[in-house]
C-alpha cells in the first residue's frame, strides 16, 4: 500500500509541474527601428582663379605687399606698389563650388605655408610667394574654414590671400597653384 500511494503521490507531482510548464501561452515582442546614414562623396569645382590683377611696380628698394580680402576685388596696396592703369587685368577671388550630403558640416583645409609664383616665360625664372589664404563662405559675415552644406547639398565660398613681392622683384606674367580641398567634420 505504502508502494502504491508513493507511485500514486509522484504521479500526482509530475502531473503539477506539467501543468506549470505548459501555463506559458502568450508570446512576446517588439518593434526595433532601423535605420542607415548614406554619405555623399564631397566635390570641389573652381569656377574662377585667385588673381591678384595687374600691379604697376613703384619702389625697387623694398619688398612690397597686395592684400586681396576674401570677400572683395578690393586690394590693398603697401607704399611701394598700386594698380595698374586702365585696361589691366582685373582681380579675381579665387571661388568655389561645394556639393556633397545635405545639412552637413565640413571643413575647408587652405595652405598653412607660403605658396610660390613663378614667372611665367621668363628666362630667369623670377619667384615671389603667396601667403595668408582666408575664406568667406557664402553670405557669411567673416572669414572662416567651417561651414554647413544646403538643404540642398550645395554651398559655395571665395578666397583670398597676400602676394608678397621681393625686393626689385622682376616684372612679368606669374603663375602657380595651390590645394584647396574640403571634407566632413
Amino acid at each position: 500500500m505504502k508502494k502504491a500511494f508513493t507511485i500514486f503521490a509522484a504521479v500526482l507531482l509530475m502531473a503539477g509541474f506539467s501543468n506549470t510548464v505548459m501555463a506559458q501561452g502568450t508570446a512576446a515582442s517588439t518593434s526595433t527601428a532601423a535605420g542607415a546614414v548614406l554619405i555623399v562623396p564631397m566635390t570641389i569645382n573652381q569656377t574662377a582663379p585667385l588673381h591678384f590683377g595687374s600691379i604697376t611696380i613703384l619702389s625697387t628698394t623694398a619688398a612690397n605687399t597686395v592684400t586681396l580680402p576674401s570677400n572683395s576685388i578690393s586690394r590693398v596696396f603697401s607704399t611701394g606698389v598700386e594698380a595698374a592703369g586702365v585696361g589691366s587685368d582685373p582681380a579675381t577671388n579665387a571661388a568655389y563650388d561645394v556639393t556633397g550630403t545635405y545639412n552637413e558640416t565640413y571643413a575647408l583645409v587652405l595652405p598653412t605655408a607660403a605658396i610660390t609664383l613663378t614667372e611665367v616665360g621668363g628666362t630667369n625664372a623670377a619667384t615671389m610667394t603667396v601667403d595668408a589664404f582666408t575664406a568667406r563662405f557664402n553670405g557669411a559675415a567673416a572669414n572662416a574654414t567651417t561651414s554647413t552644406l544646403s538643404a540642398t547639398g550645395t554651398d559655395d565660398f571665395t578666397l583670398g590671400a597676400t602676394l608678397n613681392l621681393a625686393i626689385a622683384q622682376t616684372g612679368g606674367v606669374y603663375g602657380g597653384t595651390f590645394p584647396v580641398s574640403v571634407d566632413y567634420n
